[in-house]
């Protein structure tokens, strides 16, 4: 058993600091101490052919929405998480030895009486951390130690170093000081800085790049006696030659992934694609790019999509994924990288196992998760309620909007970030890229949507102007109508996405011109422009995004998609504090349908099927719209901008779907405060 050793509390902050602490003590340990049920695979849309599609009418009905059930397993299984926490340290104790088969590491003691002090929620929950470390278990503190040193050599690795009780931050590489190195270690040195005087002398090299590093072939995991375990050979013996920062088209990101895979796997047996469907020089590429079939068969579905068994026909565009993309397998979906940036990264990765702390980590990297620095420090660009006049942090940002006053729009700025360019020609389908042109697209091309039928939302026995007397009281829970609804028209109703800066614009095929053709660009905006919208999108640059704790703590709903895991992966809860998007992004249209109603792109399409759906500022139909607003179904035509001009349009609006909406926003704005 080992000895313990108390730490004092430490950090101001909240946000990542006990997991920190943690990181902290049990890298010290390693280096000084140490010896279902709504759950299938999306189907493949091939066969949602137009002439299927043109058949989804408004008598096409759905019986049951898949979005409550998703929001009431998803609270269930946060409140049980949160009920079963340790509140002793008796019982921490013995919930992290059943869970991790070790004692905890010294100084646990004393992180407890601290995480008491600071109400921390998830006293139990460091399976993430623990999965990270659990490699280097198996050296001695000696390797430990001597592999940190070894990969702070390397480019675009810095060292946080700590010699007396001082921090320090250091490039090995150029040889410098504090100056030139990277943001990432001067955040992580400040976060340490406080308790370094309480640490003995140690070395963390910091990764200065957002992408994830660390990469070790699947033979070396299972069978460590086929590479070299001893560091002391010398870091260029351990990765096979001399490092090269950058790949200089002598392989790839994927080339290396691949190799993390099982020996029976499609990725490792795969040598080459005979057909690609988003080649560049393919000729249907751009018309094709955004139909219902290509923007699956490229996307990567992480394949575990959500779909009621009653609503099998409505067609991919209705399966709502029950989590982020982290658990995408490119194992035995090796299409899918393609569609994910980071596989075509320019920085060369480290192919051996070897300790580099990093803000997130992608599947199958074998770095550290610590917390981001743009998570620690406040600035205009990342921090919410930043006041950059008066230089203070205040609970509600001075550009924040009440809910009732914010736009139903789908709100999203950014560059055009999220990937490297090696192999060429692989830009178009990046995850940013991707979404931007399927919300750019001014075409013909239909999404199915899935809407309340506003004849069922009326009052039970209170048939509407246009009902007849014999027609039956409406259906409790409501029933859904679908309707293929032109996708030009729900972009310009619901979206407000665009590029604001070109980056790297000549990796993509047809240069800066094509770039802006195919993509919307609009002027950047400050961050506090984004509280005007009910719906933020957040999506994966270079790597993860470092705007997705300022968007919680706002007052609306982060809608996010990503394949990268963070520091807080085990505390926080989709659909509960944010909306998941799936790396197809297609459901987003039917996300916004759910919550917000159906817009007036879908009223217009169920025209000749529905007599609910005329002039709602006719005679004859206004007692009708009345009615719908009395039982929580109203007309769209509300002041959402606060400056007196009212919306004209017939957009609808969906007072439970908006209640259940403002319900993830409170929930996320709760989560990021404790």
């Amino acid at each position: 058993m080992h000895e313990r050793r108390g730490v004092l509390p430490w950090l101001s902050r909240n946000s990542g600091a006990v997991f920190l602490f943690v990181t902290v003590f049990t890298f010290l340990q390693l280096g000084f101490y140490a010896g279902n049920h709504f759950y299938a695979q999306e189907p493949s849309p091939s066969w949602w052919d137009s002439a299927k599609t043109s058949t989804l009418a408004a008598e096409g009905v759905v019986q049951a929405h898949p979005i409550p059930k998703l929001m009431e397993d998803a609270e269930a299984a946060y409140k049980k998480k949160v009920a079963r926490q340790s509140r002793t340290l008796k019982d921490a104790v013995v919930e992290y030895r059943s869970r991790y088969g070790r004692l905890p590491p010294k100084g646990f003691e004393k992180w407890f009486e601290m995480a008491m002090e600071k109400n921390v929620v998830m006293i139990d929950e460091y399976d993430g951390l623990m999965e990270d470390l659990e490699p280097f278990y198996e050296l001695s503190g000696l390797e430990v130690r001597r592999r940190s040193l070894q990969v702070g050599s390397l480019p675009s690795i810095d060292i946080v170093r700590i010699r007396n009780g001082v921090v320090k931050t250091v490039n090995l590489n150029k040889g410098f000081e504090d100056s030139e190195v990277g943001a990432r270690a001067n955040g992580f040195k400040s976060m340490i800085n406080k308790v370094a005087h309480l640490l003995p002398d140690i070395d963390f090299p910091i990764n200065a790049k957002a992408e994830s590093r660390v990469i070790v072939p699947w033979e070396h995991r299972q069978h460590p006696n086929l590479t070299i375990q001893d560091s002391s050979v010398g870091i260029e013996t351990m990765l096979g030659g001399p490092f090269i920062a950058d790949w200089r088209g002598d392989g790839n990101v994927w080339d290396a992934w691949r190799r993390t895979c099982p020996p029976n796997s499609t990725a490792r047996r795969l040598f080459s694609s005979i057909r690609t469907p988003f080649s560049p020089d393919s000729k249907n590429y751009l018309q094709s790019r955004d139909s219902p079939s290509s923007t699956s068969s490229t996307s990567g579905s992480s394949g575990s999509s959500v779909s009621s068994s009653l609503n099998s026909g409505v067609g991919p565009d209705f399966f709502f994924s029950p989590d982020t993309g982290y658990s995408l397998d490119y194992c035995n979906s090796p299409h899918a990288r393609y569609s994910q940036g980071h596989f075509f990264s320019d920085w060369r990765v480290i192919p051996a196992l070897y300790p580099v702390f990093s803000p997130a980590k992608a599947r199958g990297f074998m770095d550290i998760k610590i917390p981001s620095h743009y998570y620690y420090g406040s600035t205009a660009r990342y921090t919410y309620g930043w006041d950059p006049v008066n230089l203070e942090l205040k609970d509600v940002d001075p550009m924040e909007v009440p809910w009732d006053l914010k736009q139903d729009k789908i709100f999203w700025r950014g560059a055009t970030t999220g990937g490297g360019n090696n192999p060429p020609g692989f830009m178009p389908q990046y995850q940013r890229h991707r979404f931007l042109r399927m919300v750019s697209n001014i075409s013909d091309t239909t999404r199915v949507l899935v809407f309340p039928d506003p004849e069922s939302l009326l009052s039970p026995g209170e048939p509407s102007s246009t009902s007849s007397p014999t027609s039956k009281p409406p259906t409790n829970p409501p029933r859904y109508l679908s309707a293929p609804v032109p996708i030009s028209k729900l972009n310009k109703e619901i979206m407000d996405i665009a590029f604001t800066k070109a980056t790297a614009e000549k990796a993509y095929p047809g240069g800066l011109e094509a770039l802006r053709r195919d993509h919307r660009f609009a002027e950047a905006v400050p961050l506090g422009r984004h509280w005007s919208f009910k719906y933020l999108v957040d999506f994966d640059g270079m790597s993860y995004s470092g705007r997705f704790l300022a968007f919680l703590a706002s007052d609306s709903a982060p809608v996010k998609a990503t394949v990268y895991e963070e520091f807080f992966e085990g505390w926080i809860q989709p659909w509960v504090h944010f909306i998941p998007l799936s790396t197809t992004y297609k459901e987003i249209y039917n996300i916004h349908a759910f919550f917000s109603g159906p817009p007036e792109a879908a009223i217009e399409a169920i025209k000749p099927n529905n007599s609910w759906d005329s002039d709602p500022n006719s005679s004859e139909n206004r007692e009708n719209w009345e009615e719908a607003g009395r039982t929580g179904y109203v007309h769209g035509d509300r002041d959402r901008d606060g400056d007196g001009d009212r919306a004209k349009s017939k957009k609808m609006y969906n007072a439970d779907g908006d209640a259940r909406l403002r319900r993830i926003a409170r929930a996320g704005k709760q989560w990021k405060k404790t």
